[in-house]
């Protein structure tokens, strides 16, 4: 007799246990702390960089394949060669204009002297 009520309760309890068992890992706190919504680069200067790049090369009037784009902190550094004053000008003003960026920098960004 003791054996039958062995062979039912062992298998009983070992489907409680199991059964129970995923209620409980869903009952624990698994989700991460609550954002802060505070952060060193509220716009990663990564992304800058993808944006301004990306702008650049839509832009009319602007070599975007001839100026490389760095950023640091917010501060967007251009860097490279174009036809003209203008050019740099108008990189600057396309640059500025991406959410996030605090500043320009230009010093990187030389016009070409043509020949005449």
């Amino acid at each position: 007799m003791m054996k039958n009520a062995t062979r039912i309760i062992a298998p009983a309890l070992a489907l409680a246990l199991f059964a129970g068992a995923p209620a409980w890992v869903a009952a624990q706190d698994h989700d991460p702390p609550p954002a802060t919504g505070e952060s060193a680069q509220p716009v990663s200067d990564a992304w800058i960089t993808t944006k301004v790049k990306t702008e650049l090369l839509a832009a009319k009037d602007v070599s975007g394949l001839k100026i490389d784009v760095d950023t640091v902190n917010g501060t967007v550094q251009l860097s490279g060669r174009v036809d003209s004053q203008a050019q740099i000008d108008k990189a600057k003003a396309v640059a500025k204009s991406v959410q996030g960026v605090r500043s320009v920098d230009t010093k990187g960004l030389m016009a070409s002297t043509k020949a005449p």
